[in-house]
């Protein structure tokens, strides 16, 4: 006989249907075709032990599982569940009438507990896409697909459950989440707030310009001076993720695994913070099993990188794209899939090796020549891409210790999504730029507009300060974020000069 179940493939951030066929007929042999790979073969054994403890059998008989489309490769061990099904089914040893109206994936234990499994939010986006009733899972990964409305989410802990429960011998109530309800009720919740930083009112400023023109930000500072806990305290005064954000966000976590146990729709935009040791594939993605990597994890939110010269070089070129393009394309001989990468690079560093360069009480012991080259460790095209440079001193005694409260995140926050909102009706005829740091050449020469004065004091500080050609278009951008900030339809002459003094990195002769 004959049984088909559905399970589903992630390829990417999406997922694709997949069909197990059960044949069991003449013969004593296992066979499972459809390029399962190792997870996916050695399930017979997982299966078989599992039925077997509730008091199921193997069959003793030919066994053919076909994993169709054939031609795409199947990874994992979630199959499990869906083949103990069809195998039950196809042996005749229990009559399933509904099996065809669910989508089933989870890994089965040896005595027949179901462990959770990643990538179920695409997978249930994908069952109710394809007019299923209901998806049948692990308990602990129904909260992830509750998310999905208008489709069952049947929560099962054993095998044993999801038999009785296709059979019809057990009701098991769908569960349903009101997301939108937990969704804005955890909007305002804010772990780190600007609050809690005495002095640096410099620093928060530049803060609040990257935050409200999407901004890529390099700090430059000796160790203690707070780049981390000001780098950490950015994602409290960006804009709140809306559902759609939260929905491609929750997604990418999804098929990584990074959800746990539980988890639901994301309402806090990610931040991300890998250590300087980390290798290319990593941070941008891919592996024999493409996965996303730190960069589409930060998606809709922060990536850091503290200590930037210390990461390797190959690490951080690979990076020049995707900060172009806000996407990366994993390319394989037989697959290619594109993971989103929309994200602010936030990144800090030592002036020099030492760390005390320009620092105003200590001095720095490092050698003629060996600050250019600690600082010749980030490439030109990898700062051509960061739009603000911004010098952290150490924090004054009497600032550390002042008991004056300081400007909280949420007020922040609120002028930088009215600059966001202005940014917003400005772009929207052009579906691809959301802010002021997306706009290309074309636009910046349309929308950032100086006057006289403006030009000449453009001018000058191109010539003064030595800046680099490709300053000119950065500081434009920043000046305009700058004027949005201020609610001013034009840039005017102060809106410029702030935004000259944070490219630092392009003065010449700033390392000496």
């Amino acid at each position: 006989m004959v049984a088909k179940t559905f399970g589903s493939a992630v390829s990417g951030v999406d997922a694709n249907l997949i069909t197990i066929e059960v044949n069991v007929g003449q013969g004593t042999s296992f066979f499972m075709v459809g390029l399962p790979d190792s997870a996916v073969k050695e399930s017979q054994q997982r299966v078989e032990s599992a039925l077997k403890y509730f008091g199921y059998r193997m069959p003793r008989q030919k066994v053919v599982i076909n994993l169709a489309p054939a031609d795409v490769r199947k990874e994992g061990s979630a199959y499990d569940l869906p083949i103990a099904m069809g195998i039950l089914q196809a042996s005749e040893q229990v009559d399933f009438p509904s099996l065809g109206e669910y989508v089933i994936m989870g890994e089965l234990s040896l005595d027949g507990n179901l462990r959770p499994i990643k990538g179920v939010l695409p997978i249930a986006i994908e069952a109710r896409k394809r007019g299923f009733k209901g998806f049948i899972l692990p308990i602990e990964n129904a909260k992830e697909a509750s998310i999905v409305n208008n489709l069952d989410i049947i929560a099962v802990d054993t095998v044993q459950n999801a038999i009785l429960f296709l059979q019809g011998d057990l009701v098991i109530e769908p569960l349903v989440t009101d997301t939108r309800e937990i969704f804005y009720d955890s909007l305002d919740h804010i772990e780190f707030d600007f609050a809690d930083v005495q002095g640096q009112e410099n620093i928060k400023r530049a803060m609040e310009i990257a935050a409200a023109g999407g901004h890529n930000v390099i700090m430059i500072g000796p160790p203690g001076a707070g780049k981390t806990m000001l780098a950490k305290r950015l994602p409290s005064i960006l804009p709140p993720l809306s559902l759609v954000e939260a929905l491609e966000t929750t997604k990418i976590h999804s098929v990584a695994g990074k959800l746990g146990k539980n988890g639901s729709l994301m309402a806090h935009r990610p931040f991300r913070s890998p250590h300087h040791t980390i290798s290319d594939v990593a941070l941008v993605g891919g592996g024999g099993n493409p996965q996303p990597g730190e960069i589409s994890l930060a998606h809709n939110g922060v990536l850091f990188l503290d200590e930037l010269p210390e990461f390797k070089r190959a690490v951080l070129e690979v990076m020049r794209q995707p900060l172009e393009e806000r996407k990366v394309t994993i390319s394989r001989a037989k697959v290619s899939v594109d993971y989103p990468a929309n994200f602010m690079l936030i990144a800090s560093m030592n002036p020099c090796p030492c760390g005390y360069y320009n620092h105003p009480d200590k001095e720095c012991v490092c050698g003629p020549g060996i600050v250019q080259r600690y600082l010749n460790k980030v490439s030109g095209p990898l700062l051509d891409r960061i739009d603000l440079h911004v010098e952290v001193t150490p924090v004054k005694f009497d600032e550390m210790t002042s008991t004056r409260k300081t400007e909280s995140s949420k007020s922040i926050r609120e002028r930088v999504i009215r600059g966001r909102e202005i940014q917003v009706m400005r772009f929207k005829d052009n579906p691809e730029v959301f802010c002021n740091a997306m706009m290309p050449s074309h636009l910046v020469k349309e929308v950032c507009q100086i006057n006289d004065a403006g030009r000449a004091l453009l001018k000058t500080a191109m010539e003064r300060l030595g800046l680099s050609a490709r300053a000119y278009d950065r500081i434009l951008k920043v000046a305009r974020t700058i004027a949005d900030i201020s609610a001013s339809e034009t840039i005017k002459v102060e809106h410029l000069a702030e935004a000259i003094q944070y490219r630092s990195l392009d003065r010449e002769g700033w390392a000496g």
